[in-house]
């Protein structure tokens, strides 16, 4: 037989122990197994997250990405990872466009005047001195404006009225959003003055507008867009169906007045056996305005910091290191999400598992998984540990990450979807009301255990879960 080169027999063998690697089945060790169960039901009834999360809503309120309150958010995360007992805390910049929300009022004008409750969107800018008065033409949905001829539009005020209905898993907020940041964006194509919609909320009877993100990225072609409270945009419809023209008066003081720069607080509980790899989680930090950030998202944040505390206060550390992000400025466009998966992609194969919570205090009663297929046990043993809690494993369906994760997700990261029960969530989101009172400490304990239990489980298992460059681009990651 002939022999092979050194050099090329060195890579061979290389390639078959890559090659193995990634097909050798994930296991995780019944010491492990037990391990998490304990953690799981020590977690249920710890109070840890709710009271992280009364802090940061009582400490420092509402945290609009480049306000006063975004550095006192950071410093408040900072001393906070400390004060936890996290050994690795320290945090990496994230510049953005700095948008700034002062004044908004707005009214039908003509043929019934009185006022309406709205709320200026992200990035929109500000109206004329004076406000800005012109006829409202109102489109059922967002195709109907796509198809919509430009000459019925221009110099006009468009309204969607998409109304969402409420849902376990809140898909309806799926079009809901786009209308919110698709919607003014096609509507300054084709030349109107402004634009306004039916409130991406299910709150059916509250006169309180959800503001939220357009999807303006061009200050120069950007109009004056607001939210409607639901009982008024059900009042501008009642108007409208009269059959006269209807003119209504937006004056709205906010716009882009230079940029920001904030930053992503990390905090880490140090692998013991590993401590280059990592299981991942997080929230976001920044919040709204006009509410406390309560359920969007200091409960996210919350979550994932308790449950970094409680496997930091196990006996023994784990084998891989629990990282925490509380991530900056996801609600005008997933800037420190982006940042930190451009700033991390290169070292994308050592992320173990990761995922946000973004979607409220609810208790999580699905998972699903975007893995290699050698690490579907393993999944499976998480499942198991899970289900006494109220999780069901979907199988069939790909783990996105949660919002921020998912652009490290889209490097490659192995992630799961933790769904939250968002029957409720829509009602508060984005609005006044996200405050303290809409958490269930118990419902938030579950969330907790969830997080804990899966980190934990990751950080112990014998292999990987599939994490590398592009490895998943299949399932849409990142998108």
């Amino acid at each position: 037989m002939r022999r092979l080169p050194l050099t090329l027999l060195s890579a061979s063998l290389l390639l078959a122990t890559g090659i193995a690697s990634a097909a050798s089945p994930t296991s995780i060790p019944a010491a492990a197994v037990k391990t998490a169960e304990q953690l799981r039901d020590r977690a249920m009834h710890d109070d840890t997250g709710y009271r992280i999360v009364a802090s940061l809503t009582t400490e420092v309120g509402p945290r609009m990405a480049g306000s006063d309150a975004d550095q006192r958010a950071r410093d408040w995360a900072i001393a906070k990872f400390k004060a936890l007992g996290y050994d690795k805390v320290y945090t990496e910049a994230v510049t953005f466009p700095l948008w700034e929300r002062r004044s908004e009022h707005g009214a039908i004008v003509a043929p019934f005047p009185q006022p309406l409750v709205l709320t200026a969107l992200g990035y929109s800018p500000g109206t004329p001195k004076g406000g800005l008065t012109a006829q409202v033409v109102k489109f059922d949905s967002l195709d109907a404006l796509k198809a919509a001829d430009p000459a019925s539009v221009k110099g006009k005020i468009v309204y969607i009225g998409y109304r969402m209905q409420r849902h376990k898993d809140g898909h309806d907020y799926g079009m809901g959003s786009a209308v919110r940041t698709a919607g003014p964006v096609i509507a300054a194509a084709k030349g109107a003055a402004g634009y306004l919609l039916r409130s991406a909320g299910t709150d059916a009877n509250q006169r309180i507008a959800h503001t939220g993100v357009t999807g303006f990225t061009d200050p120069a072609k950007a109009i004056p867009a607001a939210a409607l409270s639901n009982p008024d945009a059900d009042q501008l419809e009642r108007v409208l169906a009269y059959g006269k023209p209807v003119s209504v008066k937006l004056d709205l003081d906010c716009g882009i007045v230079g940029e920001y720069t904030g930053a992503n607080v990390i905090g880490e509980i140090t692998g013991k056996k590993y401590p280059d790899q990592v299981v991942a989680i997080g929230g976001h930090l920044d919040s709204w305005d006009p509410g406390t950030g309560a359920i969007d998202d200091g409960a996210g944040v919350a979550i994932a910091m308790a449950a970094g505390k409680l496997i930091h206060d196990l006996p023994q550390r784990p084998d891989r290191t629990i990282r925490v992000i509380a991530f900056t400025n996801e609600e005008m466009g997933l800037w420190g999400g982006k940042a930190y998966a451009e700033k991390h992609a290169a070292d994308v194969g050592k992320f173990q598992l990761g995922t946000e919570s973004d979607f409220g205090s609810g208790p999580v009663w699905r998972m699903s998984a975007s893995v290699k297929p050698a690490a579907r046990d393993a999944i499976g043993q998480i499942a198991r540990v899970l289900a006494p809690i109220g999780v069901a494993y979907d199988a069939e369906h790909p783990g996105g990450g949660g919002s921020d994760l998912s652009q490290m997700h889209g490097k490659g990261m192995a992630a799961l979807s933790l769904t939250q029960d968002g029957t409720d969530y829509f009602d508060w989101h984005h609005t006044s009301n996200d405050t303290l009172d809409k958490i269930d400490p118990k419902q938030l304990a579950q969330n907790v255990a969830v997080y804990a239990t899966f980190s934990y489980m990751a950080a112990q298992a014998d292999g990987n879960f599939g994490s590398a460059p592009g490895a998943f681009a299949g399932d849409g990651a990142g998108e």
